[in-house]
């Protein structure tokens, strides 16, 4: 049977997560990083082969300019006619370089004359008066222009077809992240016999990577542990069947002794020992997982009724809503039976049992369960608080009712109390 002890406040509320379930999965974060890092890398490519082909382009409209000014500036010395793109202070000529060239100084700019890209280039005459020329940059611009799509163009190509290699290559990985998971969720379970089996580790020549040195750790901790088990249970059905035996002589012995106390106090630790040692017996069945039901239709109202009255004690039963099942009635009478027992040993009256169709539910107002046992269920052997039991009869209820294939959950009531809710396999069919 299971103590009780005071129960701890509510948790607080856990905080909305700001980014929805799916961002956690490593596949995302993979195809995060590698997008941040496609991007940084076209872009700082993309600068760099920009910039390149700018300078270049730029130098060689630069240095056309410079020459048809160096031809402009020799026909203005010596009185020729200028050329169609040369002239003294044109008024497209750029303020900055009319400046420049004004103050004595040769310079080139690319600006917009005419709604077209243009390279100028300017130099100081007589009088402060300014010679400038005018290149058509038109088609150095087109080669920039066309330079930054392809770059772009390449770039995303780049960026879908590393996504596509990357996320393929991160699927492989959580897939068998998620299959060593989905076995470690098996193995506490209770399955002991799930294994990875991740064919990397069968070869040992083979190089393992991670992954495969997680699945071959995780196969070797199951097998270690299920030994370790069957031990325990292989001992555990040994020594009750060993002492069967002598507690039979035993209890027959005592009854022999004369009436008086102390023959009650023998008689009751003999009696006390027995329970124990059935108990140790079932739970080794349920263990080797070799108990059979016997199935049968059950009116889940006379049945509970039935247990109430064959457990002695003053519990309530409200049959809200009284169905029929097919189920083994001596296991659902050994676990309800086992619920109110210790309801009444570590709880408080009133003692409620309520069937609402397939779903009972033993309730007492106590203390509550121990949070160990709301949390991860009933462990054999524990007890707090200096009750008395060993603890094996929620354990009992609860392997009994995985044979049955129904759910028995250990809660505590908000106003206060231990709730033990079973919920049996039910055909909305069934009479």
């Amino acid at each position: 049977m299971t103590p009780t002890t005071s129960r701890a406040d509510p948790s607080p509320a856990r905080p909305k997560p700001l980014l929805p379930a799916w961002t956690a999965t490593l596949t995302w974060k993979a195809a995060v990083f590698i997008t941040v890092m496609c991007c940084a890398l076209a872009a700082l490519l993309g600068a760099l082969v920009h910039v390149s082909v700018a300078n270049q382009t730029v130098g060689q409209a630069r240095d056309r300019a410079l020459g048809r000014l160096d031809e402009a500036t020799e026909a203005y010395e010596a009185g020729a006619r200028l050329g169609p793109l040369a002239g003294v202070d044109p008024p497209g000529l750029p303020d900055s370089l009319r400046r420049l060239a004004a103050g004595g100084n040769r310079g080139t700019m690319v600006s917009s004359h005419a709604k077209a890209p243009t390279m100028w280039a300017a130099g100081p005459v007589d009088r402060n008066r300014v010679l400038a020329v005018e290149v058509d940059y038109s088609q150095g611009a087109r080669t920039i222009d066309g330079l930054d799509q392809a770059i772009v163009g390449s770039s995303v190509l780049a960026i879908g077809a590393t996504l596509l290699v990357g996320a393929f290559a991160v699927t492989r990985v959580t897939r068998r992240l998620h299959a060593t998971a989905r076995v470690a969720r098996r193995i506490s379970g209770g399955d002991l016999d799930a294994r990875v089996g991740d064919p990397r580790t069968r070869d040992p020549a083979r190089h393992q990577d991670e992954v495969a040195a997680v699945a071959s750790a995780l196969d070797s901790m199951a097998s270690s542990l299920q030994r370790k088990l069957l031990s325990e249970q292989r001992f555990t059905a040994d020594v009750a069947h060993e002492l069967r035996t002598p507690l039979t002589g035993l209890h027959a012995a005592a009854e022999l002794l004369p009436p008086g106390r102390p023959t009650e106090l023998v008689r009751d630790r003999v009696a006390a020992l027995r329970t124990l040692t059935e108990d140790l017996l079932e739970i080794s069945r349920l263990d080797a997982r070799s108990e059979r039901v016997d199935l049968d239709d059950n009116w889940l109202g006379p049945l509970t009724e039935r247990v109430v009255r064959g457990s002695g004690t003053e519990t309530e039963v409200a049959v809200v809503r009284d169905v029929c099942v097919v189920t083994d009635r001596r296991r659902l009478e050994r676990v309800l039976g086992n619920l109110v027992a210790n309801a009444h040993r570590h709880g408080s009256p009133p003692v409620v049992l309520t069937v609402d169709g397939p779903v009972i539910t033993v309730r007492d107002h106590g203390e509550g369960y121990p949070d160990y046992l709301v949390e991860g269920g009933p462990q054999r052997f524990r007890t707090e608080g200096g009750a008395k039991g060993h603890g094996l009869g929620l354990t009992i209820a609860l392997g009994q009712a995985k044979v049955l294939g129904a759910s028995l959950r250990f809660t505590n009531a908000e106003d206060g109390g231990a709730l033990a809710t079973l919920t049996l396999p039910y055909d909305d069919h069934q009479p």
